[in-house]
Order: structure tokens, then C-alpha cells, then sequence
């Protein structure tokens, strides 16, 4: 999803614009309703019809509930052999392993190769995935690697110093490897180029064999998700990431 995309998505527009829409009502009207004291933003009583809102005001009128759409942030366990999309005609996606009501209000925060497995971030608020997804913010995610042939330390110096990408014409940014066995890794990226791990193994003729994703910035993928499983994030988690963008 674009970022243009993300941002009509969040409905940011004036009190009385939205009321004046919904009812079918002129924009003045809007003033005599909120002189009546029968409109209640997020449970407070408006009196501006220049106030800003978004789409997950909560809106009451005349003691009804006229728009109740919830903040929503899941992680999943991605199991390989699914698309990180939202719709796929030929195969599964990251949205049909959901079994949240609302499924259909989410997009991806960050995705996942086909064959790559792990942690995967959803959420309906656009503003959330823009400030975890913007390179400048250099949130540090972290992925478990196996590869085909043996590791050196020479990895570790090279994914440190960056490696040059002719296709963009960039060199990455400074990556963390850690040696764990002869054939895996950790890998810690601030970035995410095309294909970047395979292509920085690639650099050493050395084919990745699999990429499991374990944290996005300060959270962790929940160990008691199983393959394809998800759950929303608690209070606590998303005050964590809160602090880290």
C-alpha cells in the first residue's frame, strides 16, 4: 500500500465536513447541533466544527453511536509459502491465515519473501506502519539465516563495512552478523533492499537456504505462536515500539 494510500485511509478531515456528509445536511446545520450539545467525540462533548478527526474517532450523536472503528495491531507467525499481500489469486496470504472479524481492515507492515518465515506486523492504522516502515527511523530488524556452505568471519567484517548494490546504485547500510554455527546466522538490518540477504550471501557464493524473522525493532515474535497463528499486540508491546519511533 502506497503511502498516499495509508494516509486517505486514516479519514483525517473536519467535524462538521464529516456531519455534514453522513446526515446530508449543510455545514452550518452542524453548528446548531453542536450548540445542542448532541454530538460527543471520543466520549467528550464537541463544540468546534473545525475539529480534526480521524477514523478512529469514536462519534456519538444524539446519544448513538455513528462511527466506532478501533485501532488494530496483530503479529503473525508467517509459515513459508505465503504471499505477504493482502489478496492473491493463485496463492495463500498472510490475510487468509487471519481469523479476526475485522482481517479485512489490515494491511502489512514490512513484508516477508514468499519462502520466508516469521514475524510479520499487520495493523489498520497507516500512521503506525509509515513510522515503523520509514528507513530514517533505522529499526533494527532481526532475522535467523541458514545457508549452504560454511560461515567465516570475514562475513562479519563485510555485512558490517556494506556491500554495493549496482542495480540501485547504493551501498547498505552497516548490517550485524553473528555467527551461531558453521551454517547460520543471525542478521540484523536497518534496511530492506530487494532480496538483500540473499543478495549479501550472494556476495560470498553462498545460497540462503532459509530466513525466519525474529523482531522488528523492540518486539519479539511471540515463541507460543505456532506457524500461521497470530494475536493482537498487548498495551505494553505497542507502548515499547511507541518509545523506539
Amino acid at each position: 500500500m502506497s503511502s498516499t494510500a495509508l494516509l486517505k485511509e486514516q479519514l483525517i478531515t473536519r467535524l462538521d465536513r464529516y456531519l455534514s456528509k453522513f446526515f446530508g445536511i449543510k455545514r452550518k446545520d452542524v453548528r446548531l447541533l453542536l450548540a445542542q450539545g448532541r454530538v460527543e467525540i471520543d466520549g467528550e462533548r464537541a463544540s468546534d466544527v473545525g475539529h480534526i478527526i480521524d477514523a478512529f474517532a469514536h462519534i456519538r450523536v444524539d446519544g448513538k453511536m455513528r462511527r466506532n472503528k478501533s485501532r488494530r495491531y496483530l503479529m503473525l507467525n508467517k509459515p513459508a509459502g505465503v504471499v505477504s499481500a493482502t489478496v492473491d489469486a493463485q496463492h495463500t496470504t498472510v490475510i487468509d491465515l487471519l481469523t479476526q472479524d475485522y482481517r479485512a481492515e489490515l494491511h502489512i507492515v514490512g513484508r516477508l519473501d514468499f519462502n520466508s518465515t516469521g514475524l510479520v506486523l499487520l495493523t489498520n492504522d497507516g500512521q503506525w506502519s509509515q513510522a515503523i516502515s520509514q528507513p530514517a527511523r533505522k529499526l533494527l530488524k532481526r532475522y535467523r539465516v541458514t545457508v549452504e556452505k560454511p560461515l567465516t568471519p570475514e562475513y562479519v567484517n563485510e555485512f558490517h563495512r556494506g556491500m554495493y548494490f549496482a542495480y540501485e546504485d547504493i551501498v547498505t547500510r552497516p548490517a550485524q552478523l553473528a555467527i551461531l554455527s558453521d551454517y547460520c546466522a543471525e542478521v540484523g538490518l536497518v534496511e530492506g533492499r530487494y532480496h538483500q540477504l540473499k543478495r549479501m550471501f550472494g556476495r560470498f557464493d553462498n545460497k540462503v537456504l532459509s530466513i525466519h524473522r525474529m523482531a522488528v525493532g523492540p518486539l519479539d515474535l511471540d515463541p507460543r505462536l505456532l506457524a500461521g497463528q497470530s494475536r493482537e499486540l498487548t498495551a505494553v508491546e505497542l507502548a515499547v515500539v511507541a518509545s523506539s519511533i
